[in-house]
């Protein structure tokens, strides 16, 4: 396919139990706003974008409220109960109009403050690579591995270790073989790369910004406001 399509991602049905809120995390107010309308203003403001899949679970009754509910770029899919069911049954509704070899960037719900130059610099760095890749960051910490009784085990090399964020874009047909690959052998990954890394691929790592966090407990919401904030003060 000479001009492949671009096509976006959300998983959304997850409920946060971790944050411990009343509603899930990415319908929580972050400055005026629903967490989940930060998160898809880039991929719906980016003319590139040809249609965004929302995953959402079967009893969500906060979606209808969000900014992008009727948009038409939007299109709403039923979430599983994991991130890699949601977002291979995305996949098989995307399918059904994209090209195998269009691009699908996976980006979680709740990390709202993607810079859209990190957008760009994914979107234009891997547009001629065979695999893809994820935006991601260095570890700049001493990171240790834990044993089984909680004590160190090991301190581990950061100089080759990155912190994995999202959006992360692979090719429609070979993410979509390499999720229901690992979902079939019940290893349900926590991320499209690791998918993609069981059946032997390899896949770039586009540095961006450490800014692009994602909302798990109370204190990240703050965070994000700041860094929004920042964003807007900045760019």
């Amino acid at each position: 396919m000479s001009n492949p399509r671009f096509w976006a991602v959300v998983p959304a049905a997850g409920v946060g139990r971790r944050l411990g809120a009343a509603i899930p995390k990415q319908y929580l107010d972050l400055a005026g706003r629903p967490v989940i309308d930060w998160t898809l203003a880039p991929f719906i403001d980016d003319p590139r974008i040809s249609g965004v899949w929302v995953a959402l679970g079967a009893e969500d009754g906060f979606w209808s409220a969000t900014a992008y509910a009727s948009h038409p770029k939007v299109r709403r899919v039923d979430g599983g109960a994991e991130r890699c069911h949601s977002v291979i049954n995305a996949l098989d509704a995307l399918a059904a109009q994209a090209d195998g070899a269009d691009w699908v960037l996976v980006h979680d719900a709740a990390r709202p403050c993607l810079r859209r130059a990190d957008l760009d610099r994914l979107m234009t760095e891997l547009a001629a690579d065979p695999v893809g890749g994820i935006l991601a960051v260095p570890v700049r910490d001493t990171m240790k591995g834990a044993d089984a009784a909680g004590r160190i085990g090991t301190t581990l090399d950061r100089a080759a270790m990155w912190h994995a964020y999202t959006p992360q874009m692979f090719r429609l047909g070979p993410l979509r073989e390499a999720l229901r690959d690992a979902i079939v052998a019940g290893d349900l990954v926590t991320d499209d790369a690791s998918a993609m890394e069981r059946i032997g691929l390899a896949p770039r790592l586009i540095e961006g910004h450490a800014d692009n966090l994602k909302i798990t407990r109370a204190e990240d919401l703050p965070l994000a406001r700041f860094y929004l904030d920042l964003q807007a003060r900045t760019c």
